[in-house]
């Protein structure tokens, strides 16, 4: 490590604690977690002492460095917060006290998520054995200034922290109106054509058509691709993780070949939407999803049914019923009163939603880049805080 301040074994700095405690059956307990790849440690649960099998247990205070055992080589390891004070964990984890007069422990926080830690953690021991000891942690290397740098090396790593976290924050709230945005749009659009041609149940221009009660006990490896849920995840719909059926039994369902262009919904849950692709193959309708039939091409445009769908997912949603699986029925929705303007009406304002939908669309890969680089950003400032360059 490229260091201006000198590099002290940690033993000099940290004290291993090894004290347990015998578990009181009437009493409840707190159990941490230790995330993997330095990512800190959160509650487990909280258990009745009866429910504890071993009865020597370890008690956490807040502040110290807990290092698991088994996992320390893929990162798990922390310091323990307020919250988890009082927590108690097994032998098969390390508690170690932080000598603060020699080392801020949110020092060592920060210190022990760079490479510089992580190496040394990995390179002790077997290559057979993952296990840390004690003794190799109280061996490895850590940069030691003196307390009042560590404490502004501290508060400069917060401070950039702090603006990476609202960055990040602004970003997705961006994303999240822009979102809104559409949906917003479209109600408006929805209401305008209501109010300007009336409004008639969409069984006038749609009917649902459900698919069919496929049995998993006739699922082969590759066939024709059964279109589920789980499959409407995106508006795009895909045949990911499909079971399917014989390829020559496709007559026999026929009427449950799916089209591109077809408008998809879930009958059973929340109200997911989304579209077949155009170069769809023949891909099968299963019963808990519906599919919108239109019934007169010259009359209602296929996107446009879409956007119905969406602009007023949340009264779809109301319609369901079955407690905390909600079902909606064919009819529930075909009895739905919406505003069908004249095609030439329909066939704008799917073109004003479409062309805003894109501009939401081609945020996300910038949210996505955005994201990554700022995922990267703290590495780089960690690792710049202790070549003392920050």
């Amino acid at each position: 490590m490229s260091n201006p301040w000198p590099i002290v074994r940690m033993g000099e700095v940290l004290r291993h604690r090894k004290e347990f405690v015998t578990i009181d059956d009437l009493a409840t307990y707190k159990r941490p977690r230790v995330q993997l790849h330095a990512q800190g440690i959160v509650q487990r649960d909280e258990v009745a002492g009866a429910l504890i099998k071993t009865k020597t247990q370890q008690v956490c205070r807040a502040g110290e460095f807990l290092v698991a055992e088994i996992d320390a080589k893929v990162g798990g390891y922390g310091i323990v917060p307020e919250a988890l004070a009082g927590a108690i964990v097994s032998s098969h984890y390390f508690l170690f006290v932080v000598e603060e007069s020699k080392l801020n422990h949110r020092f060592l926080d920060f210190f022990t998520r760079t490479p510089a830690f992580r190496e040394q953690v990995e390179a002790q021991g077997s290559t057979n054995y993952a296990a840390i000891r004690p003794a190799q942690v109280l061996e490895y290397g850590i940069p030691l200034p003196r307390l009042s740098e560590q404490r502004r090396v501290v508060a400069r790593i917060e401070e950039l922290v702090a603006q990476i976290h609202e960055a990040r924050t602004l970003r997705q709230q961006a994303a999240e109106e822009a979102i809104v945005l559409v949906s917003r749009t479209a109600s408006q659009m929805f209401a305008e054509a209501g109010s300007r041609f009336g409004k008639e149940p969409l069984g006038n221009h749609v009917k649902i058509q459900g698919g069919f009660a496929f049995k998993s006990s006739e699922y082969v490896e590759a066939g024709l691709p059964i279109i589920r849920i789980a499959n409407l995840e995106s508006e795009v719909v895909h045949p990911n993780g499909s079971p399917c059926m014989p390829r020559e039994r496709l007559k026999e369902f026929d009427r449950f070949v799916l089209s591109g262009g077809d408008v998809l919904i879930a009958l059973t849950g929340p109200p997911k939407l989304g579209i077949v692709p155009k170069d769809c193959g023949k891909w099968l309708l299963n019963q808990r999803v519906g599919r919108f039939v239109l019934l007169d091409l010259s009359r209602t445009e296929p996107r446009f049914v879409y956007w119905v769908a969406r602009a007023f997912q949340q009264r779809i949603e109301d319609a369901g019923y079955g407690g905390a699986q909600a079902n909606v029925s064919s009819k529930d929705i075909e009895e739905m009163e919406f505003p069908f303007p004249p095609l030439t009406e329909q066939h704008r304002i799917v073109s004003e939603l479409d062309a805003l939908q894109a501009e939401v669309d081609r945020l996300k890969p910038l949210q996505e880049e955005t994201s990554k680089e700022l995922d990267a950003l703290l590495p780089s400032i960690l690792d710049k805080a202790f070549k003392g360059e920050l």
